[in-house]
């Protein structure tokens, strides 16, 4: 019975995170991203802390396959110019960085690559807070239109 609710509940976690990937912006998209590789490198955190070398290794491998496959990957070096070839170096010094934690335990080089996800993440999640205000401030004179009473024409005039 336990296996069978376990599965469901994968199952379910899995419709419900491709289901939000759909609907996602890109800029959503790359959030998500951020929040993978941090839980990942959470793991392999944990992981490290308990002397589990093999699970250690498969959550940094993950952490680095989010990075280089999506973050990297998604760059538009033409369009992105300078800050783009900036977030590519650095993108490539975390799984430098990565490797490195994975090769020598080290908790402390994890803690900065997640320090740097992080701020990384939050600038991403400011862009999202503004193009979302941005936009309300564009839909709301349309919508005030739409909600106000309609003129009354001029043979109405005068007529109760």
């Amino acid at each position: 019975m336990n296996a069978t609710i376990d599965r469901a509940a994968s199952s379910y976690a899995k419709v419900d995170v491709e289901v939000g990937v759909l609907g996602a912006s890109p800029e959503a998209l790359v959030v998500m991203l951020y929040d993978g590789a941090i839980k990942a490198i959470g793991i392999a955190r944990s992981e490290m802390l308990r002397k589990d070398y093999a699970a250690k290794g498969a959550q940094l491998s993950k952490a680095i396959g989010i990075i280089e496959e999506g973050l990297l990957a998604a760059l538009d070096p033409v369009a992105g110019g300078e800050i783009a070839a900036n977030l590519q170096a650095l993108y490539e010094y975390m799984t430098r960085q990565l490797m490195l934690a994975n090769l020598h335990n080290s908790v402390e080089i994890l803690d900065e690559v997640t320090r740097l996800l992080r701020e990384l993440k939050g600038a991403w999640e400011s862009l999202i807070t503004m193009q979302a205000s941005r936009s309300a401030a564009v839909d709301a004179p349309a919508a005030q239109a739409s909600q106000a009473p309609a003129p009354r024409s001029s043979a109405s005039y005068g007529k109760a």
